[in-house]
């Protein structure tokens, strides 16, 4: 189903409803609080990384980036289409691989928009330096992805790329950002998932959100399509193994529910708590308090006062929320004492990404996670399985002189041609293969290569 362009609020809102159909359940979030999941962005489609498992298209690696002028279109696009506060993953290919001055130019760009934004990189680029400048233009969120699909020289299992997780930990730790993992879940890892989620736990003083995302044959991944052990049940299971107890899972709803299911949890000494334990209190709330459009992007000061007022409004809400934090309170205090009163959140997400050549309609139509395109806003497993149709398509966009230009996304040398590892950019070599090599803070490679090898997710 195409999203069309709309002027208020609540006309992006109905229109989310009617896209949701049967999924616009009492406890679904879209619709209510939110017009969509979130909107990439993609401003590159190279990448120095070879995931097996990469959704990129065997062209992607030579196609030239798009104009900043169709960047900026394009957010223009989301915020007309969803509204201020959406979640945009500024994405690729890695994004960092963009000429920095372009990616700051970006991020600073999206937030005078209103618009809530997270960098979405394999790391390798995104050093302190790069992250700091970006905070600094408005960037909201930095999701790191790191696991074994990369085959990262030197590191061949999960536990051993918690080195460059903690390295990544490092990096943005103190920069006021959101830090996000995200993780393929894959035949070869799943095994590794318990000690991965002890992993976020263990760190969930920075570490805010664990995104579990589940192998799919799409773009020019070699892997193809996961075994019966991989399923969106299983990763539940392994998630509830580590922690050592069942979570509430499906009471709050973020878009189909064959897609996608969100815990938000509290951590107090390395021990989890879920957030939502009643379905039918939750889902009266987010009704009693739709009216409330107030996002992230407001900051946090602008939500506490904008709810101490809607509930000033409803008191019998204050009684209500007061019983349940108590209730919470007393589960937790064990935890509570021995951290000193320490508590952290920590959400978990599990992407049920739909294989190329098995896509279902009725998810397509509901999808919360949007690409946007020259052509408007395409479901994410969509544009994963016919990405060529969309990168390649040639442009026109307006320069910053107002001049009417063509965008041309592979040059004569590459027309017609398939990726072949010639067809490739150079990028810069990190000095030594470990996760404390850290790049300059500059797109001018000071030692140069042809690309044989990794690309993220």
């Amino acid at each position: 189903m195409a999203c069309s362009p709309v002027k208020t609020r609540e006309q992006q809102l109905a229109h989310t409803r009617q896209r949701m159909g049967e999924h616009f359940t009492p406890n679904q979030l879209l619709g209510r609080t939110h017009t969509i999941g979130c909107v990439a962005v993609e401003i590159t489609q190279k990448c120095n990384l070879d995931c097996t498992l990469c959704y990129l298209s065997e062209h992607s690696q030579a196609v030239r980036d798009i104009p900043i002028q169709e960047v900026f279109q394009r957010l223009d696009n989301i915020l007309l289409h969803y509204g201020p506060g959406t979640s945009v993953q500024i994405t690729g290919g890695d994004p960092t691989l963009r000429k920095h001055s372009e990616l700051i130019d970006i991020v600073a760009y999206a937030n005078k928009l209103g618009l809530h934004t997270a960098l979405f990189t394999n790391g390798i680029e995104a050093s302190r330096a790069l992250l700091k400048k970006l905070a600094k233009a408005g960037l909201n969120d930095v999701a790191f992805h790191v696991d074994t699909t990369q085959e990262r020289k030197g590191y061949d299992d999960e536990r051993s790329l918690n080195a460059i997780r903690e390295e990544y930990i490092a990096r943005a730790k103190g920069l006021g950002l959101m830090v996000i993992f995200n993780t393929t879940v894959h035949n070869g890892n799943f095994a590794e998932l318990p000690m991965l989620v002890d992993f976020f736990v263990r760190h969930a003083d920075t570490v805010s959100f664990a995104s579990l995302q589940l192998q799919a044959e799409t773009g020019r991944g070699e892997w193809g399509a996961r075994n019966d052990v991989v399923d969106p049940l299983t990763v539940k299971g392994a998630i509830e193994s580590a922690i050592n107890k069942s979570l509430p899972w499906e009471k709050v709803r973020i878009g189909h529910s064959d897609c996608h299911s969100y815990m938000p949890t509290l951590v107090s000494n390395n021990t989890v708590y879920s957030v939502v334990d009643d379905a039918a209190l939750f889902a009266q709330f987010i009704e009693d308090f739709k009216h409330i459009q107030t996002t992230r992007q407001d900051g946090t000061w602008r939500i506490i006062a904008d709810y101490t007022k809607a509930l000033l409004a409803q008191p019998r809400w204050i009684g209500l929320l007061t019983k349940a934090a108590c209730k919470k309170l007393f589960e937790m205090r064990s935890s509570l004492i021995r951290s000193a009163g320490k508590v952290h959140k920590l959400s978990f997400f599990v992407q049920n990404f739909m294989d190329a050549n098995g896509l279902v309609k009725e998810r397509v139509d509901a999808c919360s996670f949007m690409v946007m395109t020259a052509d408007g806003p395409v479901s994410m497993c969509q544009h994963n399985a016919q990405r060529d149709d969309y990168i390649l398509k040639p442009l026109s966009y307006t320069n910053a002189r107002g001049q009417v230009k063509q965008y041309e996304p592979l040059s004569e040398r590459y027309k017609g041609e398939r990726y072949n590892g010639e067809n490739i950019i150079p990028i810069t070599v990190l000095s030594g293969d470990s996760p404390t090599a850290m790049s300059k803070d500059t797109n001018e490679s000071t030692q140069q290569t042809h690309f044989t090898g990794e690309k993220a997710l």
